[in-house]
């Protein structure tokens, strides 16, 4: 099958040369430290990123990786290679080390490392020949801060800015977050919620759990879904309806299902909600709002095309992490029988140009 092929969320491992950056600058607060298990880790604040044990853990960093044979995420060049192995022409990189950025308490700090991490991941795409696209991280606690590096980082070439599914105490729907928003929507920057657990971010249904396998099951469908709740239903659509919004790492076969949770909520009692939503929430899916990445192999992809349309859909292969296929992550979706040509196409390319204004191929 010929085509072009967008992966709409793969990661970049922050190269050692941002690592021992990040440890010479802030010596105080950035540190390589043996934890309570004997292991070395990293970090930050006094806290150990990613958190490993306890509620909510976090996948251990040794464990974290794809073990494909020949994987190498560690350079442009490597990444580029794999890249070719799965048959991908252009990736949109989010971060590993940089997801720590939400969380971190100290608020000068954070906007210092979030403007590190933008101006490093701007640099490692600059080398990749257009092939590369960066994902700004944001210090998301201060507002102000957020809105000056929304705007460096659409000067520096980056496509998208992360968000976490929840503040430490507010939602993604809160009047305060506004400005960021207001201007995401004059830089025609989309949004893109990204969780991860063990980042010290709120935890959401999986602080039952303190085995990382179990914690994973559950995270990320609870994160995303969290998001979705406050963002349609709390009306942050409504007053900015130009703000493209992707959930991610979650599959994409939760939304017929909570689109009918949503719009049962929205018919019957939608008034509740003093500012809230405007609109069947099935409408922001049809005017190019939300979006939505696949796992390629879910058995039920064609029920979701059926029911909500292929327009939002995101091929997503989440290089390098171990629960992605790599160096296979594309051929379910090139090779799949029970989708037409046409849905093929958009999910694996035309709706991620779209919603990452990327340069046509």
């Amino acid at each position: 099958m010929a085509g072009e092929i967008v992966d709409a969320d793969a990661h970049v491992v922050e190269s050692a040369a941002f690592v021992k950056q990040a440890l010479k600058r802030w010596p105080q607060l950035v540190k390589v430290e043996k934890g309570s298990d004997g292991s070395l880790g990293l970090t930050i604040e006094g806290r150990r990123y990613p958190e490993t044990r306890g509620p909510g853990a976090g996948c251990p960093p040794a464990h974290a990786l794809t073990t494909a044979e020949g994987a190498n995420p560690s350079s442009v060049e490597g990444m580029l290679a794999d890249a070719d192995r799965d048959h991908i022409d252009r990736m949109v990189l989010f971060p590993s080390m940089g997801l720590a950025v939400p969380g971190l308490r100290d608020l000068a700090f954070a906007a210092e490392f979030a403007a590190a991490y933008n101006t490093f991941i701007a640099d490692w795409c600059r080398q990749s020949g257009g092939r590369l696209f960066g994902v700004a991280v944001l210090p998301i606690e201060d507002i102000e801060a957020s809105v000056k590096l929304v705007h460096a980082a659409k000067a520096a070439g980056l496509v998208c800015a992360a968000l976490p599914p929840a503040l430490r105490e507010r939602n993604l729907d809160h009047p305060d977050l506004g400005p960021l928003y207001s201007a995401c929507e004059e830089l025609d920057l989309p949004v893109a919620i990204h969780g991860a657990p063990g980042v010290h971010l709120p935890k959401i249904g999986v602080d039952r759990f303190d085995n990382y396998i179990q914690v994973h099951c559950v995270s990320f469908p609870f994160d995303q879904m969290t998001a979705m709740t406050a963002l349609l239903s709390g009306g942050a659509l409504d007053r900015h309806p130009k703000l493209r919004v992707a959930f991610l790492e979650a599959g994409v076969t939760w939304v017929p299902y909570f689109m009918d949770r949503l719009h049962e909520h929205w018919e019957k009692r939608g008034d509740w909600i003093e500012g809230g939503w405007q609109h069947d929430p099935r409408e922001y899916l049809a005017r190019g709002q939300v979006y939505v990445s696949c796992e390629p192999d879910e058995t039920v992809l064609p029920a979701v095309i059926d029911a909500c349309g292929d327009d939002f859909i995101l091929y997503a292969s989440d290089y390098p992490h171990w629960d992605g296929e790599f160096p296979d992550s594309t051929q379910p979706l090139r090779t799949r029988t029970d989708i037409s040509e046409p849905s093929r196409r958009k999910i694996l390319a035309s709706n991620a140009v779209r919603f990452f204004s990327l340069p046509e191929a």
